[in-house]
């Protein structure tokens, strides 16, 4: 594993995904440790999905990374039967790379291509696992409060965690 300091070299943001993102994806939601096999999968098939019906399929994703590698990610999209509430899908940030503000960057242009669509509310579920505890500490350090907690929706003893922040309309930019 690299050092977590001067050796990242600069960050490439994209938005759109690429058949190689698949591997590379997988890669990185394994390397953090966090996720079960099943929820891995669920990470694969958004993409997929993507891959395949392009901005049809709904889900947006932001890919961040250092020297070619991918060193995190965010996938996000509007909730279907509304009007102004999305979902954050999924956030991931490589373990030899967290605490470097990349993940406080994913959530940034996330909120900001939500303002650009005329605002909302982006909610954000999450376990109450313990391997949960500095997410969920992340989402609040971002400005997201609680907004439900569903007492054993995953598993006995495992609530599931609803995050939720007002994202304000902004400016279309032309060149976005």
């Amino acid at each position: 594993m690299r050092a977590r300091s001067a050796k990242i070299s600069a960050l490439r943001m994209r938005t759109r995904p690429r058949q190689s993102d698949l591997r590379a994806l997988r890669h990185l939601v394994e390397s953090t440790g966090v996720f079960y096999p099943e929820e891995i999968e669920i990470a694969m098939e958004l993409l997929e999905e993507r891959l395949r019906r392009g901005s049809k399929s709904g889900y947006e994703f932001i890919f961040v990374e250092s020297a070619g590698e991918l060193v995190g990610y965010c996938a996000w999209g509007a909730v279907p039967l509304t009007k102004g509430s999305y979902d954050l899908y999924w956030i991931a940030v490589a373990p030899n790379t967290q605490g470097l503000g990349i993940g406080r960057r994913l959530m940034q242009l996330a909120e900001l291509a939500i303002a650009r669509l005329g605002g909302g509310r982006l909610y954000i579920e999450t376990s109450s696992r313990a391997a949960y505890v500095r997410t969920r500490r992340f989402y609040r350090s971002a400005g997201y409060r609680l907004a439900a907690r569903l007492r054993d929706f995953y598993a006995r003893g495992d609530h599931k965690v609803v995050f939720c922040k007002t994202i304000a309309p902004g400016r279309r930019r032309a060149n976005t």
